[in-house]
């Protein structure tokens, strides 16, 4: 069993940046895949972004391409999510993932979830 905790959301002007941290517990990462979702209000929830612990590779969102990155800690088992140029349309409920997904953005595929974190962009 993994548990995830996010933290690091919060209220941040547009153009500004945030930095999202995942920590798990339980289990360690190596073999998962770490996603992260977000959902706005009254809008399902969509993939943001994700690396395979194993190799480091990443693939993210084509609306989040440029702006935002991730990365893992070994150690620390934790995956940090930095945020840049943040827009009013990023505003959501941002939740982290872990799992072995076949398609690295579906949301099905990724079995375990933390409680999310609210990241508000105002404008």
């Amino acid at each position: 069993q993994v548990r995830l905790i996010e933290s690091g959301g919060g209220l941040v002007q547009a153009g500004g940046s945030l930095r999202l941290s995942c920590a798990a517990s339980g289990r360690t990462l190596t073999n998962h895949v770490v996603g992260w979702f977000r959902q706005a209000p009254e809008k399902e929830r969509e993939f943001v972004i994700s690396i395979i612990w194993s190799t480091g590779s990443t693939y993210s969102a084509d609306s989040v391409k440029g702006r935002f990155t991730i990365a893992r800690d070994n150690g620390k088992n934790t995956v940090d999510l930095v945020m840049n140029s943040l827009k009013p349309e990023d505003t959501a409920v941002y939740y982290c993932a872990a799992g072995n997904p076949i398609i690295l953005s579906r949301s099905s595929g990724y079995n375990y979830w933390g409680q999310g974190t609210q990241v508000t962009v105002s404008s």
